[in-house]
């Protein structure tokens, strides 16, 4: 099941090489506007990093995400996991599928 989030884009990571497997992770955060906003932090992974290239801080985007939960040692973890943004319709502007 995916998810869409609409908001701001507050911070846009670098790209990040994780161990030795040279595997590649991004973080971007979203801020929902409301009486309480929230700052969203989602994560674009290997190919995907690269779709904030075309975007910059300030922007309101549209992402597209799934869930990800996992258990190590005993921990659970869960992660949002982006695959697709594109420029929100709500600030005027064409939307822009990446």
């Amino acid at each position: 099941m995916s998810y869409t989030l609409t908001g701001k884009l507050i911070h846009i990571g670098p790209t990040e090489v994780v161990g030795t497997s040279q595997f590649e992770k991004r973080q971007i955060v979203v801020e929902q506007p409301g009486q309480y906003p929230q700052q969203i932090a989602l994560e674009l992974v290997k190919d995907k990093c690269s779709l904030a290239n075309q975007f910059k801080v300030g922007d309101i985007v549209d992402v597209s995400f799934d869930l990800r939960g996992r258990e190590y040692n005993g921990k659970y973890y869960t992660n949002l996991n982006a695959w697709k943004i594109s420029r929100s319709q709500q600030n005027g502007s064409d939307t822009t599928a990446i």
